[in-house]
C-alpha cells in the first residue's frame, strides 16, 4: 500500500471515530510504527489531525476546539433532539419543583420540549444563564423562568464570570441538566473555556441531581478545563453506549446511563 493510500485510510478513521493510535494502525496496516508516525506527522502538518501521545486525534478534538452556537445547532440534530427527548423522563409528571438548564444545543432541544407542554400541566421554575434558552422559553405557558445574568459570550450566547457564578452558588434547583463539550474516564467532564467551565461547576455543586446530556461525539473527548468527575453525574443521557474505560468508571460511579 502506498503512503498516500495509507494516509487516506488514516483521515477516514479520524473523522470516523475521532482519534487513531499508532501500534492499531501499525498492525492494521502491516507497516512498522515509524512509518505510521512519519504518516501522521504528514497529516498534522497538512493541518489535517492533531498529534497526542500513542496517536492522533481530530483538529475538532483538540483542548480549545470549540465551533459556535450556530455550527453546533446543525451538528447531530436528530441525535440531539432523541436525547432532550430520553432525558425530560427525568422531569416526573406532576413535577412542580426546579430545573436548571446549562447553555448549550442538547439543553435548547431539551428547552424547546419543555415549552411544548400542554397548557395546564403542573407549574415549574425554570433558570438558566443561556439567553438563547432563555428567548426560547420567555412566554412558556406553565413554566417560570429565572435568566441569570452576567458577561455573554458572543460564541456560546450564555452569561459568565464572577456575577454568574456568585448567583448559581445562591440556588438549590431540584434538577440541572448540563451540557458537556467531553466526557472521559480520566478527565472527567471538559470544556474549552474557563469561564464556561467555572459555572457549569457551580451548576453541579448547587443541584441535588445533575444529568448529563451528551451525545456520542462528546465521549472519550477531552477539552481544556475539566469541570466535573463521573461522581458528580447522577444520570448520563447519550446515544451511544460508553466504551471501555469510561463505562466501567461511570458504573463505579454509579452513575446511570440512559440511552436516547
Amino acid at each position: 500500500m502506498y503512503a498516500t493510500e495509507r494516509q487516506h485510510q488514516i483521515e477516514t478513521l479520524i473523522a470516523t471515530d475521532g482519534r487513531v493510535a499508532v501500534v492499531e494502525l501499525a498492525r492494521r496496516f502491516g507497516v512498522t510504527t515509524e512509518t505510521v508516525r512519519r504518516d501522521l506527522d504528514q497529516l498534522e502538518t497538512s493541518g489535517l489531525l492533531q498529534r497526542v501521545h500513542g496517536g492522533a486525534i481530530a483538529r475538532t478534538r483538540m483542548s480549545t476546539a470549540e465551533p459556535s452556537l450556530a455550527e453546533r445547532s446543525t451538528r447531530r440534530s436528530d441525535a440531539k433532539l432523541a436525547i432532550a427527548a430520553r432525558a425530560l423522563d427525568a422531569v416526573p409528571a406532576g413535577f412542580t419543583g426546579s430545573v436548571y438548564l446549562d447553555a448549550g444545543t442538547t439543553t435548547a432541544a431539551l428547552a424547546g420540549l419543555l415549552a411544548l407542554r400542554a397548557p395546564g400541566s403542573a407549574p415549574m421554575e425554570v433558570v438558566t444563564h443561556s439567553m438563547t434558552i432563555a428567548h426560547l422559553l420567555a412566554g412558556a405557558t406553565g413554566l417560570g423562568l429565572t435568566a441569570i445574568g452576567g458577561r455573554v459570550r458572543g460564541l456560546t450566547a450564555a452569561a459568565v464570570g464572577a456575577q454568574t457564578v456568585d448567583a448559581v452558588s445562591r440556588l438549590r434547583p431540584d434538577i440541572a441538566f448540563i451540557g458537556t463539550n467531553g466526557l472521559s474516564a480520566g478527565f472527567g467532564l471538559s470544556t474549552p473555556d474557563p469561564d464556561e467551565a467555572a459555572v457549569k461547576r457551580a451548576v453541579i455543586a448547587a443541584a441535588r441531581r445533575v444529568i448529563v446530556v451528551a451525545d456520542a461525539d462528546k465521549l472519550d473527548a477531552e477539552l481544556l478545563v475539566s469541570f466535573g468527575a463521573a461522581s458528580d453525574i447522577d444520570i448520563l443521557v447519550t446515544d451511544r453506549s460508553p466504551a471501555e474505560p469510561l463505562a466501567m468508571t461511570l458504573a463505579e460511579a454509579d452513575a446511570e446511563v440512559w440511552l436516547a
